[in-house]
C-alpha cells in the first residue's frame, strides 16, 4: 500500500473518532433530532448533484436511507444528549460489528466458525460489563440508545450489500432526502420550540454539524469506499481498528470523562471481540477471490 493511502486511512480514523466530540457539542447547543436534520441538509447540499433514480431499487434505497439515516442518527443523537461519559458510548458503539454478523446469520444464513463466535461473545460481554458498572449506572439509557443505533447500523449493512453498484453519493443523497422530513416532523413533535430557537444557537454549533456531515460521513465513508476498491479488504480493515480507542482518548481529553477499571476490562473485551470478527470476516471475504 502506498504511504499516502496509509496516511489517508489514519486521517479517516481521526475524523471518525473526533466525531464523538462534534456530535456532543452539537446536541449541547440544540435538540438532537434537529441537529441530525441539519446534518442531513449539509449532506444533501453536497450530494444533490449525484442523486439519480435507480429503477427497481428505489424502495430498498429509501428504506436503507430511513434506517441508516433518521433512525440510526436520531437514536445516536439522543444517546449523546443524555450521556456524560462519552467513553462508555465509544465502547458500546462497537456492538454494531457483532450485531451485523448476527443479523447476517439470521437473515442471510451465513455460517461462522468458532473464532467469530468467540468474537461475538467477547464483544457483547464487554458491553454488558459497562451496563453493570456502578460508577456509570446513570449512563444506562445512553448505552441502550446506542444499542438501538448500532442495531440500525447493523441492519443497514445488510441493506447496503443489496445496493452494490449504486454510487455512494447517490445513496447518501437519498438518505438525506428521506431523513430530513422525518427528522423535522419528529423534532416538531418531540422538541417543541427547537426550530424557533435556532436563531439563538451559537455559530460554532453549526460548524460541528458541518464537520460531522462532511468530515466524518462523506470524506470518511466515501474515502474508505474508494480505498476498498483499490486494495484487498484484509489490508484495509486492520487500519480502522484504532478508531474506538482514539474516540475514548478524545472523550477523556476534551471532557475529562473517567475510565473506570470495569470500563477498561469491558472495553478490552469488546475491542478484542470486534478485532476478531473484523479480521476473520475480512479474510473470509477474500478467500473466494483467491480460489
Amino acid at each position: 500500500m502506498r504511504p499516502i493511502h496509509i496516511l489517508f486511512i489514519l486521517i479517516i480514523d481521526l475524523l471518525w473518532a473526533f466525531n464523538i466530540v462534534a456530535i456532543k457539542e452539537a446536541v449541547l447547543a440544540m435538540p438532537p433530532l434537529l441537529a441530525v436534520a441539519l446534518r442531513y441538509f449539509v449532506v444533501f447540499a453536497v450530494c444533490a448533484s449525484s442523486v439519480r433514480i435507480v429503477p427497481g431499487r428505489m424502495r430498498l434505497l429509501l428504506l436503507t436511507g430511513l434506517v441508516t439515516g433518521a433512525l440510526q442518527f436520531g437514536l445516536g443523537g439522543y444517546s449523546y444528549q443524555v450521556t456524560t461519559n462519552l467513553s462508555a458510548l465509544a465502547i458500546a458503539g462497537q456492538l454494531g460489528v457483532p450485531l451485523s454478523l448476527l443479523l447476517a446469520i439470521l437473515i442471510d444464513g451465513e455460517r461462522i466458525a468458532w473464532r467469530r463466535t468467540l468474537g461475538i461473545v467477547l464483544a457483547i460481554a464487554g458491553v454488558m460489563l459497562l451496563v453493570f458498572d456502578p460508577r456509570i449506572v446513570d449512563e444506562r439509557l445512553g448505552i441502550l440508545l446506542t444499542f438501538g443505533a448500532s442495531l440500525c447500523w447493523a441492519a443497514g449493512n445488510l441493506m447496503f450489500k443489496r445496493l452494490t453498484g449504486i454510487p455512494i453519493f447517490n445513496i447518501y443523497g437519498w438518505q438525506a432526502i428521506v431523513s430530513i422530513p422525518f427528522l423535522l416532523a419528529a423534532s416538531w413533535f418531540f422538541e417543541p420550540g427547537g426550530i424557533a430557537g435556532l436563531r439563538d444557537v451559537p455559530l460554532p454549533a453549526f460548524g460541528w454539524i458541518v464537520y460531522s456531515a462532511v468530515g466524518a460521513s462523506l470524506i470518511g465513508h466515501a474515502g474508505m469506499s474508494w480505498l476498498v476498491q483499490r486494495y484487498p479488504v484484509t489490508l484495509i480493515t486492520p487500519f480502522t481498528l484504532p478508531t474506538p480507542l482514539l474516540a475514548v482518548v478524545f472523550a477523556t481529553l476534551v471532557y475529562g470523562t473517567p475510565v473506570t477499571p470495569m470500563m477498561w476490562v469491558g472495553g478490552a473485551l469488546t475491542l478484542l471481540g470486534v478485532a476478531i470478527i473484523t479480521l476473520r470476516t475480512a479474510k473470509k471475504a477474500v478467500e473466494p477471490e483467491a480460489q
